[in-house]
This record gives C-alpha cells, sequence and structure tokens, in this order.
C-alpha cells in the first residue's frame, strides 16, 4: 500500500460535497470503483464552467492518473469503469442521455441535481448536441508539496540561511530528487539538511542507481550508515 504523507500546511483547494452523499449514498456504495467515478464526477464538475455540466465517456478514459487507481491494466481498469457508471446510473446518482455528435451517438454523463435533470431532458427531448471543442480536459495531477514544506514536515524549523539553500537546491536538482533524499533521511532517522544535500551532491556525482530516483540500495544504506554520517544514525 502506498503511503500518504498528510495534507500540507496552508490553504488547500477544496471540492464540496452535498451532505446528502454523506447521509444517503456513502452507506449504500459497496463497490469502490462506484465511489471513485462518483466522487470524480464531483471533483470534475466543480471545476467546469461550462453549461451544461456533464461528462463524455472519454473524460474518464483520458486521466491516466484516475484510470491507474481502477485496475491492474487498462483493459481492467475499462471494465471497472464500464461497471461502475452503470451502477451509478442504476443507483440514480448519474443520469445518462445519448447525444449526436460529429463521432456518432455518444453518452454523455450528469449528476443528479436539479440542473443535472434539466440538461438529460433536454438532450433527451431536444436533440442537443455537445459543441466540437467541448469542455478542457481535466486530469488528476500528483500536487507537490514545495521545498520548503518538505523541509518543515520532515526536517525541522525554518531559517533563512536553510531557506537560501533550499532555493539554491532547487535550482540545482530535479523536484523529485529532492523529496527521494529527504525521505531517505527520515527513513535512516538523519533528519539534517547537511545529510539531504550530501546524498543530492552524490546522486549528481555519481548518478541515480537504477535511473528512476529510487537510489535506496542496500548498498545506498550502508554507505551512509559507516560513512560521515554513521553517528548519526541508528543500526
Amino acid at each position: 500500500m502506498k503511503g500518504f504523507s498528510g495534507f500540507p500546511a496552508g490553504k488547500l483547494r477544496s471540492t464540496p460535497l452535498p451532505s446528502l452523499f454523506f447521509s444517503e449514498l456513502l452507506p449504500t456504495i459497496d463497490d469502490l470503483a462506484e465511489l471513485k467515478v462518483t466522487l470524480y464526477t464531483f471533483w470534475v464538475l466543480h471545476r467546469r464552467h461550462g453549461r451544461p455540466l456533464y461528462l463524455r465517456r472519454l473524460d474518464f478514459l483520458d486521466d491516466e492518473l484516475f484510470m491507474s487507481g481502477l485496475g491492474p491494466t487498462r483493459r481492467a481498469a475499462e471494465e471497472a469503469l464500464e461497471a461502475a457508471l452503470e451502477r451509478a446510473v442504476t443507483r440514480g446518482t448519474l443520469l445518462r442521455a445519448s447525444a449526436q455528435s460529429s463521432a456518432g451517438v455518444e453518452e454523455l454523463y450528469f449528476l443528479n441535481t436539479d440542473r443535472g435533470r434539466a440538461a438529460a431532458e433536454l438532450v433527451a427531448r431536444e436533440g442537443w448536441q455537445p459543441p466540437e471543442e467541448g469542455e478542457p480536459r481535466l486530469h488528476l495531477v500528483l500536487e507537490r508539496p514545495n521545498i520548503f514544506t518538505l523541509y518543515e514536515q520532515n526536517i525541522g524549523m525554518l531559517t533563512p540561511l536553510i531557506a537560501d539553500e533550499l532555493r539554491d537546491a532547487e535550482l540545482s536538482y530535479p523536484a523529485g530528487w529532492i523529496e527521494e533524499a529527504i525521505a531517505l533521511a527520515v527513513k535512516n532517522n538523519v533528519r539534517k539538511w547537511r545529510y539531504v544535500l550530501s546524498i543530492l551532491e552524490r546522486w549528481r556525482s555519481e548518478g541515480k542507481d537504477d535511473g528512476t530516483g529510487r537510489g535506496d540500495s542496500a548498498k545506498d544504506r550502508r554507505r551512509y550508515i559507516e560513512g560521515e554520517f554513521g553517528e548519526f544514525i541508528e543500526h
């Protein structure tokens, strides 16, 4: 199971959910994929501004990060999506209407709200067609905490001197490297920026072991335990 480091400090973007979701829907949804599809629909439609608000099937399929959470393979994820959409429509959370587009008949999905019901009825009654361009597709992205948040959450209190060194590190090393080096310092119980910097400097001079940014092999751990910072590490 992939761990979650927690919500960072400061103001975060949020997606509102109606209280009825928690009191009536959440207790009855017994399928994880259906729950993910339902929450994803709320997330996307909250960030769209066009009228009417709807999702195409392709909006789900085109979001690689979202689809990766529905199954171990692409085929399994697509099958899970189909079943989840069907369950959400059957339950009444989502409404489905068929519309004619340049690509042929296309299924559109609406939240079962007052506006969603009116939009679905418009499609069914008057044959409303979605615009060719459609709404810009929204994709889930992994939001990385900034380097100062990472330091304060994992290493210690931020000082002006450390802040300057962090800014220099941001210019010198990829963001992923900095995150991994801090994570390695925490794992080895050496919560010191000098130690994190030594990891980054070694990766830059010697290269990463596997080229993908992990660099946390048994050899790495021995080197740090037996080397300059060995006295700080519990082993």
